[in-house]
């Protein structure tokens, strides 16, 4: 998030080279790695017999593997190319404001009239975030805007992005959502939460943690952790299933915001 001359812009591919880099270097390592499993036994059984038929094999194997390598490195390059949204930014021309989304190789122009809403869409595991992109909804169809490889925007909190999109669009009464993607697959009980974790987390005592996840619905679980089973095996330890420790934690944030003078272990929602 940064302001320019022209005005607000949000960059998600800081640097063109490095994604095609990225891009260019994964094409490459799939295919070999597909086929190493392959062409390396056979490799060394040509060169202990120094058989024709096998050397012929794995010639025919490296360019089969050479020209995977440059068709997936076009793909991936006229994908990134044409998909990938580099930066947006609100301008203002006139009365009217435009949001100008930049491709790496071009860019259009999307007038403030046309957006029917901006979604910033968060993908969590274990309550920890795992993707984060902006998604533009115009009459048009939908535009999304990820970060790339290692950029700054892959950092950014989601509340603060909120906060400076709906500053940039709020005068063109655009909405602008939040939208939270849980991945709900199956975790192991050493990846779930302690009470003192959700106490951090609720910025609740942690004596208060058990009557709020009981009242809220967390799942817990009872068990003996790998460095306990030896020593102390009959000692257990209560974890916390986080995706809705998260949920929750959003759910007392919003009160709070509403109700700055209500304590999250008074007043349960209904």
């Amino acid at each position: 998030m940064s302001a320019t001359p022209a005005g607000g812009r949000l960059v998600f591919v800081p640097s063109r080279i490095l994604q095609f880099g990225v891009a260019l270097g994964g094409s490459a390592m799939v295919p070999l790695w597909m086929a190493s499993p392959l062409l390396l036994p056979m490799l060394v059984i040509a060169l202990l017999t120094d058989s024709g038929l096998l050397w012929a094999i794995v010639w025919v194997g490296l360019g089969l593997t050479t020209l995977a390598v440059i068709g997936l490195a076009l793909a991936l390059t006229f994908t990134v190319s044409a998909t990938m949204v580099r930066w947006i930014e609100f301008r203002h021309q006139g009365n009217a404001k435009r949001c100008v989304i930049a491709r790496c190789l071009r860019s259009s122009i999307v007038a403030a009239a046309d957006l029917q809403r901006v979604v910033v869409v968060e993908q969590l595991r274990l309550g920890r975030r795992k993707s984060l992109k902006v998604v533009l909804h115009t009459r048009g169809g939908t535009v999304e805007c990820e970060p790339g490889f290692n950029a700054p925007m892959s950092q950014v909190d989601s509340e603060a992005l909120l906060t400076w999109l709906t500053s940039q669009l709020r005068s063109d009464g655009v909405a602008v959502e939040y939208q939270a993607q849980i991945d709900r697959h199956f975790s192991c009980p050493g990846e779930w939460w302690t009470r003192s974790h959700l106490a951090a987390l609720w910025h609740v005592p942690v004596g208060a943690v058990d009557e709020l996840a009981v009242r809220h619905g967390v799942r817990s679980y009872r068990y003996t952790s790998r460095s306990m089973a030896m020593y102390s095996p009959a000692k257990t330890v209560t974890v916390y299933d986080p995706d809705r420790a998260y949920e929750i934690a959003e759910e007392l944030r919003e009160e709070h915001t509403t109700n700055p003078g209500s304590d999250g272990t008074q007043n349960p929602r209904p």
